[in-house]
This record gives structure tokens, sequence and C-alpha cells, in this order.
């Protein structure tokens, strides 16, 4: 199980956060005190953050600049080894999707209709933003998913260990668990299932808290689904990029998705080793670069 999920880098709050609620739930209950406060943090945590000049939405510009040695070196880095090495890891080896990504959302109860529709066509329009980029079929689904996303609150719980349980049986105790009681620290979460001996995945779940402001829910998504697809690992040295803990940018960028299409382009296989992709993988960062053109 490959695990990879978008965290605070401060780990804790510096201030205390307001008590109002910061963005509708469902009229049907009223969320608890503990959503309530989450939603006031996180909302708190989005408005220090853009303050601060992060979450960009730029995808980057000529304070970004990066070559096709730059290129190489994050998608060595971010492809080759994962955020936590739970359980058996990436083993050091390109993990990727080889079936078609079907994508199903599913909402816990708490979940307002409005950020149903919401999320609904955010996803939408992302994986087949993805499955431009890549040129792997990647879409959502009404049934059959193989790629579950779950947009729950703190009010969510049963739901979630319930639902986790059923979509991926394979999940452990402790996975179980840390959908169910998910830190503060972590925005959001994706859990992977990559077969150990061929290296293809065949199920995803990913978790995305219902308690976060509009581009923090966004980010999130971007993300953990660009996550889920084989890149499992974060970088402080990826700019610009959504796969570093610095939430400088907040949606995929240019940079991002050249690392998609490396990822899938049909002349590297999973399986392989940074070693054995390394010849063509910097073949592919030259071009895509324009480098020596």
């Amino acid at each position: 199980m490959l695990l990879a999920a978008c965290t605070d880098p401060s780990q804790s709050a510096k201030t205390a956060p307001p008590t109002r609620p910061v963005q509708p739930r469902s009229a049907l209950s009223l969320p608890s005190e503990g959503s309530l406060a989450l939603s006031a943090y996180y909302s708190k945590l989005e408005a220090d953050q853009l303050a601060r000049g992060l979450m960009r939405i730029d995808g980057g510009g000529p304070d970004t600049p990066f070559d096709d040695t730059d290129l190489l070196r994050d998608f060595e880095t971010l492809v080759f080894s994962d955020e936590y090495q739970r359980g058996a890891g990436s083993g050091g080896r390109l993990n990727r999707w080889a079936s078609p990504v079907r994508i199903g959302l599913e909402f816990g109860p708490s979940v307002s209709p409005a950020l149903r529709r919401q999320d609904q066509a955010e996803v939408s329009s992302y994986a087949a933003r993805l499955a431009r980029v890549t040129g792997h079929p990647i879409s959502t689904v009404q049934r059959d998913a193989n790629f579950h996303i779950l947009v729950v609150s703190e009010d969510d719980k049963p739901f979630i260990e319930r639902r986790a349980r059923e979509l991926l049986p394979q999940l452990g105790p402790a996975d179980i668990a840390l959908l169910r009681d998910l830190p503060r620290q972590y925005y959001c979460l994706v859990l992977t299932v990559p077969d150990p001996e061929t290296s293809v995945h065949s199920g995803a779940i990913v978790l995305i808290r219902d308690e976060h402001a509009n581009l923090m829910r966004r980010a999130c998504f971007h993300e953990e689904i660009a996550q889920g697809l084989g890149i499992p690992n974060d970088s402080p040295r990826a700019r610009p990029s959504i796969f570093n803990d610095d939430d400088e940018f907040a949606l995929l960028t240019a940079h991002d998705e050249m690392l998609l299409k490396m990822l899938y382009d049909p002349r590297l296989k999973p399986g392989m080793t940074a070693t054995e992709a390394r010849p063509v993988a910097a073949q592919l960062a030259r071009q895509l670069t324009g480098a020596g053109s």
C-alpha cells in the first residue's frame, strides 16, 4: 500500500481559530463542534497561505524556471520513492496504472448538495485533463470505479470506515484507522494498491475533507488524484509543482504535466528502476523542455 498526503508543514496551528463555520453544510443536520473547529482552522490556514503568496494558481512563470536536468531529477525523486514508505513502498520502481482509471466520487452524509455538484464538476474536468496529458484512459464513472474518492467531514467517521472496508478489502487496520481518524495536519491523502510483482496499480482511495475552503479543496483533488496515478513522493526541490509540501502551488502546473507525460510514456514500463528508466526519461525531459532545440 502506498500513501501520499497533502500535509501542513508547520504541523500545528500558531493561533486559535475563529469559532464560526466558514462554509455551508447540509441542512439535514448541524455540524459537530469538531467539524466546525476544523472548518475554521482550514479557512484561516488558507487565508494565511494566500496572504504569504502561497497556493498560486498561475502554474509558475519567469520566477520558476526549470530545465531538462531539473525535470529529470524531479521525475526520479518523485516517481521512484514514496513520501511515507508505508508497507512495501514503491520498492524504488516505477508504479502506474495499466487498466483504465475509473474515478468514482462518493460523499459522506454531511456533505451539502451544492458542494457535491461543485466537486463532481471539478473532478470530471480534471479527469479529462489528466487523460489528455497522460494519453491514458481516465474518466469519472457512476459504477465499477477502481479509483475511489471519498469527500467526508469529521462527522462521517462511520461512513468512512464502512466504505473504505467495502471499496478496498486489502486495507489493513492501520490504514482504516488513518482514514477514519485523519490527523489535522493531513489535509487529504491517497492510498494506492500496487501489485508488488508487476508494479501496476489495481485500486486507490482518496480522502478529501469537506471542511476545506474552496481553493484548498481544489488543491487536494489535484494533488491526490495525480499522486494516485503513480507520483507518490514530494520534494522541496520540485518547482513549480504541487508535489512539494511548501504549498507554493495549489493546482497542477506545466512542470507537473510533463512529469505525468513521462510517467505514462509507453517507452517506460512499470517495474523499471530509476537506472533502467534514465536513458528514456532523460530523452523525454529534453523533448518536453525543448532542450537543445
